[in-house]
């Protein structure tokens, strides 16, 4: 019974998020009302709270379960393992468990944030939570604060290298990074790790150290 209540809340909350996408793409974010998305999605107005607090929230639906995923792929680190070998994987991860249809729902979100400032502004608070996870991640490498400088500085490079998955040229929605994309970011990783290994050297600090062993 309680796998398929779950089942059922996932399937709405799936509805009422693919309803709400289509209908900001095809109106846009202001021009759409709860009651739209409710009506699109077969629900009462009141059961869009149940799943999601506001439409700014519908937009940005799996950014929980991202960051939630990032911590863990951090925090579980081998080893040796440095934050942007694990930060890679996780991005791997993440590219390979991304379906066409949520590829789809990525490049609408992409736009509505480019056509409006209020989103804009609601995903850059969102990502600061992404910098704070990457941070502590590197100051733990560095043995540093995790609100020093240099890991938020690091961590706000690494949000911009990931940024560049977004590619600002127009292709298919569904379509993955390309490999282009791929080895741009994987060249920002390779930078960063590499200011973070001549550090480590500078202060003498030993890399097995910092991952555990």
């Amino acid at each position: 019974m309680t796998g398929h209540r779950e089942r059922k809340k996932e399937q709405t909350r799936r509805a009422i998020e693919d309803a709400a996408l289509r209908l900001f793409a095809e109106r846009g974010f202001s021009a759409t009302t709860i009651s739209d998305i409710a009506a699109a999605a077969d629900i009462a107005p009141r059961t869009f709270f149940a799943y999601f607090p506001s439409k700014e929230d519908v937009v940005f639906a799996h950014f929980d379960a991202y960051a939630a995923s990032l911590q863990q792929h951090l925090d579980e680190r081998e080893p040796g393992e440095t934050t942007f070998d694990a930060l890679r994987s996780w991005t791997a991860d993440l590219i390979d468990a991304t379906d066409p249809e949520e590829r789809e729902h990525d490049a609408i979100r992409k736009q509505l944030t480019c056509d409006n400032e209020a989103l804009e502004a609601h995903e850059r608070h969102l990502m600061s939570r992404f910098e704070t996870v990457i941070a502590a991640s590197v100051a733990a490498d560095l043995g540093d604060e995790p609100d020093g400088l240099g890991p938020r500085l690091v961590a706000a490079a690494a949000i911009a290298a990931l940024k560049s998955l977004e590619s600002s040229e127009p292709k298919d929605h569904g379509a993955p990074p390309s490999a282009e994309e791929i080895a741009v970011l994987d060249e920002a990783f390779a930078f960063l790790q590499g200011g973070i290994a001549a550090l480590q050297e500078r202060r003498g600090t030993p890399s097995s150290a910092i991952s555990g062993e």
